[in-house]
């Protein structure tokens, strides 16, 4: 699939449209300190995923009530922290371009949607479809959030571009057959220096 094929366009949130990194290592490395897990081990792991995920991995012991519980403690620890949570290079003029593309978008986020909402509000971004961890029964990589997010723009899962950083978040939009764009020097479809090289490349491939 080509650039010019793409129907509609599904983006990660954190790390993607949303500059959070900085926020998403803090509140894990005060997650394990307090959970007595070496942070580089949380840390490592825990990008992209779902909070429940990461830690059933970092302790395995914990049966369901207790890893709600860690997740639950996980996320709590980022619902205040957005004193540095911005935009990512290019975002905003990649989102402003799509609606004249005529391409419609939608964030698929391993976040809670209180999390989401807040980050999407810190960077100025308002997202016109939104799916979270909440809205899926497996998080990424499996390929549920972005098969629902193509279902409520009505387009087919092949014919979207997934946006990514992360390993998972990856391999979630091939599962689910859509072509992929990759940041951070991962090896999806397309490689992207940041999304305003997105940006050139779709009104590039619209004007051919």
């Amino acid at each position: 699939m080509e650039l010019a094929d793409v129907d509609a366009v599904l983006f990660d949130m954190d790390g993607t449209l949303v500059d959070s990194d900085a926020a998403v290592e803090r509140a894990w490395e005060r997650w394990a300190s307090e959970y007595a897990v070496e942070p580089a081990a949380a840390l490592a792991i825990a990008h992209g995923r779902p909070a429940d995920q990461t830690i059933r991995r970092l302790l395995p012991a914990l049966d369901d009530a207790a890893v709600a519980v860690a997740a639950g403690r996980q996320l709590a620890l980022q619902y205040d922290d957005l004193s540095d949570v911005t935009a990512t290079p290019g975002a905003h003029e990649l989102l402003s371009a799509l609606p004249r593309l005529g391409l419609p978008w939608a964030v698929v986020t391993s976040a809670d949607v209180r999390l989401a909402q807040a980050r999407l509000c810190a960077a100025g971004i308002a997202a016109p479809v939104l799916v979270t961890v909440e809205d899926v029964r497996a998080g990424k990589p499996d390929p549920e959030g972005y098969l629902r997010a193509a279902a409520l723009l009505d387009v087919s899962p092949s014919r979207c571009l997934v946006v990514e950083d992360a390993e998972v978040g990856v391999r979630a939009g091939r599962a689910a057959g859509a072509m992929t764009a990759a940041l951070k020097g991962l090896d999806g479809d397309l490689r992207l220096v940041d999304l305003t090289h997105l940006a050139y490349g779709l009104a590039a491939a619209a004007a051919r």
